[in-house]
């Protein structure tokens, strides 16, 4: 891997990451056009875009550190607010926390795969589109009832569907931000404020894929697999560039926060709908066309 390389995927990691449009789907294209989908190098890239998630944490981190500050007075003040925040994310991770570990290797096994990706790229868009019509009225009442709330206003209860949702993302090309996006809508939180809770339960969602990568690259370091001895991915890719990967996921993931609360307010979520159908059918025919490939 090059640092231009490197550069170009923490640039679509950090992008993509919070936009509900699947990060997993943009990186496997980028990655074949970059030509680092070779068996050799596919299980070190594969940590590598898990690893430069840790950017988007940080994104999140300084852009909402008065959301963080106040959890940290709730814990050593006692700030109503603070707590109430906590409580709800930690609610909202249980489920994922709980699950995660037994099913990742199951559906690394058996979904990361062109089909399963593209049908839930496809099916993701299509969901998007009908939650949008809604939350319009455009296909009966809102599913919620009563003015629309803020995030000061979630209770565990919601923060909990919102959690149970997100476990969905766990499928490969689902996309973690669209599920907790629309549960957040679906439980009558604005889109402003659902897009808020994303970002911050993305943090300790985020947070423990990367660590649970982390660990498992280092268990596997010096083992013999396909009789060759395991080296863990910041050795096959060099660590320069994980740091530059990172570091441009970080300012890359800053800017699409930003962008995305202030579109959704004005545009909500048929656009992002509408783009995940095209992705889908733009990576099927890359794939049938073999311009991209899938090892």
């Amino acid at each position: 891997m090059t640092p231009l390389q490197s550069a170009i995927l923490g640039l679509v990691e950090g992008i993509s990451e919070y936009l509900p449009i699947s990060s997993t789907g943009h990186l496997v294209i980028t990655a074949s056009l970059l030509g680092l989908d070779s068996p050799q190098n596919k299980p070190a890239v594969d940590a590598f875009n898990i690893v430069i998630q840790g950017g988007a944490i940080l994104a999140v981190l300084l852009l909402y550190w008065p959301r963080f500050l106040s959890i940290l007075r709730g814990l050593f003040k006692g700030e109503n607010a603070g707590i109430r925040l906590l409580v709800n994310l930690i609610v909202a991770f249980i489920p994922a926390a709980l699950i995660g570990p037994f099913l990742d290797p199951y559906l690394e096994a058996h979904l990361f795969k062109p089909a399963p990706v593209i049908a839930a790229l496809a099916i993701g868009g299509v969901y998007m589109i009908l939650i949008e019509q809604c939350r319009a009225g455009r296909l009966g009442s809102p599913p919620y009832h009563g003015a629309l709330s803020e995030l000061d206003d979630l209770t565990p209860v919601q923060a909990l569907f919102i959690g149970v949702m997100q476990c969905f993302a766990m499928i490969p090309g689902t996309s973690r931000s669209m599920m907790t996006i629309t549960a957040g809508v679906l439980t009558g939180l604005r889109p402003r404020a659902a897009a808020e809770f994303s970002f911050l339960l993305g943090v300790p969602t985020l947070g423990a894929a990367c660590a649970f990568k982390l660990l498992k690259d280092i268990l596997k370091t010096g083992k013999m697999i396909d009789g060759v001895p395991y080296r863990p991915f910041w050795e096959v890719l060099g660590g320069a560039n994980v740091a530059i990967g990172l570091i441009v996921a970080t300012v890359s993931a800053a800017l699409a926060v930003r962008w995305l609360v202030g579109f959704l307010n004005r545009h909500g979520l048929t656009p992002f709908g509408v783009y995940r159908l095209l992705l889908a059918a733009c990576l099927a025919g890359l794939l049938a066309g073999g311009i991209v490939r899938w090892s």
